[in-house]
């Protein structure tokens, strides 16, 4: 080798090993500037366990296995589905793709009988007992269908191994005739004792004024507010054992229950439900403050849907501000009580849905899919993979590893041998790249979504740069 072109060489190689140096120097330089950045949050603290709906859905014929991360439940109506009877069978029609798809419960609108006759959404109940086998009310079937055909839905969805619940409307009641109210001195539509089943009658002594008082916590609509303080309310409600609670469960075979509108009655209602009948519970508490929530749901001994999450997820996203999902949530209270939602058939507000699904089927609660949202409305494709990531990645508790106005991290620790996964949301309109800690020393790693190509290598230290798509998320974990 000449003289010349030996210190080429050697200067080459110089700047080859100096530019080494520096780039670990930059990895450790990078990594600790991360550090320093934001301090992880620790949301929750508890053993890891997924959510439990209170029912095994292990089985060795049905097709729908419970997952690590829990189930999904799927809202399967909305508000004024396509009237003319068919919507037990439509529903019945999907039930193996949303089985395959890994949803392990669907909700169903209330069953009964309405004042509203073929076109009710049900809630406005009549007779608790006409599934769509009686005439009244100007119909035999209800807007959903008939009897026969719900009970085929409900054999449907046991056949898959899901969960089926019911709304149970419990506040009110509408479609009774006219009677002389001695507690209000009145003409009042109090009078149900004609009901074509001929099971819970009820006039005014059962509803609200009455000799028990002259009202509960609230009433709604203008309807006959039924009164649970009455004997005959309880009975017919949850106590006996041909009453409303028992025979939903017993003979209809529901596997549990969204309470609607349970601001309108106390929560000792629920809790007393809960212990006479069993099965899954959920409340409709539309509020968005979390202690409310909190109180509620550990007094009726219930979950309850979250509203605060629901609402500082629509602050967040649509008001372009993702340090708000550092703010309070009944998940981060109670994980094992708290239902998540982005949309429902009463309000749909949050306009960045892929976002919020994101959030929802990668943090802990009991996830819920608006029948719409997809149906109709989103990417099913993308949906079926956050659900496949919620049921087998989504495990453990919850860490926020990192969040400003635009990008949201965080962390879920992993479970009996799962490794979890890391959550990245991007609101910004470009690609966004950031270190964060994981659980995982030398591993190699992956988007499970697909929207980033990128398969970094955890360093010893657990630390890695990932990236996420603008308007977009990703979602990693160990590549296996």
């Amino acid at each position: 080798m000449k003289k010349q072109n030996f210190k080429a060489y050697l200067l080459t190689a110089l700047l080859v090993g100096l530019y080494s140096c520096n780039s670990n120097d930059e990895l450790v330089s990078d990594s600790a500037a991360a550090a320093s950045q934001f301090k992880v949050i620790n949301v929750t603290h508890h053993d890891g366990q997924p959510f439990n709906t209170g029912k095994s859905a292990n089985s060795t014929t049905g097709r729908y296995v419970a997952n690590p991360g829990g189930g999904v439940m799927m809202q399967a109506f909305y508000w004024d589905v396509p009237a003319g009877g068919n919507w037990w069978n439509t529903v019945n029609a999907k039930i193996t793709a949303w089985s395959n798809a890994g949803i392990g419960s669907i909700w169903l609108p209330p069953v009964s009988k309405a004042q509203n006759g073929p076109f009710s959404m049900g809630y406005d109940p009549t007779d608790y007992f006409d599934f769509g086998n009686y005439n009244q009310n100007g119909t035999v079937e209800t807007r959903f269908g008939s009897r026969t055909e719900l009970e085929s839905l409900i054999t449907k969805v046991h056949a898959e191994n899901m969960q089926v619940y019911a709304d149970m409307v419990l506040n009110h009641n509408s479609g009774g005739q006219l009677e002389s109210n001695p507690f209000t001195g009145t003409q009042t539509y109090t009078n149900f004792t004609g009901v074509a089943s001929g099971k819970f009658k009820r006039t005014s002594t059962d509803f609200y004024k009455n000799s028990y008082g002259n009202n509960d916590e609230g009433a709604f609509g203008g309807f006959p507010d039924l009164a649970h303080v009455v004997p005959n309310v309880q009975d017919w409600l949850w106590k006996r054992a041909d009453g409303v609670g028992k025979y939903y469960k017993n003979t209809m075979k529901f596997d549990g229950w969204r309470f609607d509108y349970v601001k309108g009655f106390g929560p000792w209602v629920v809790k007393d439900w809960n212990a006479n009948v069993g099965g899954f519970s959920v409340g409709e508490y539309w509020d968005a403050n979390v202690n409310t929530l909190e109180w509620w749901a550990n007094n009726a001994n219930s979950s309850v849907f979250d509203f605060a999450c629901y609402y500082k997820m629509n602050d967040a996203f649509d008001g372009n501000n993702l340090n708000i999902l550092n703010d309070d949530m009944m998940w981060k209270r109670n994980p094992y009580k708290a239902v998540t939602f982005v949309s429902n058939h009463d309000t749909d507000e949050i306009w960045k849905k892929e976002l919020a699904y994101a959030y929802i089927l990668t943090h802990e609660g009991y996830p819920t899919i608006f029948y719409r949202d997809y149906e109709e409305w989103l990417n099913k494709t993308k949906l079926n993979n956050l659900i496949w990531i919620h049921n087998n990645k989504g495990t453990g508790t919850t860490s926020i590893l990192y969040t400003d106005t635009d990008e949201y991290i965080a962390r879920r620790n992993g479970y009996n041998g799962n490794p979890g996964l890391v959550v990245y949301i991007n609101n910004s309109s470009t690609w966004q790249e950031r270190w964060i800690q994981t659980n995982w020393t030398n591993a190699q790693i992956k988007d499970f979504t697909g929207n980033s190509t990128w398969l970094p290598t955890t360093q010893a230290d657990k630390w890695v740069k990932i990236q996420c798509p603008p308007n977009g998320y990703s979602i990693w974990s160990i590549n296996m």
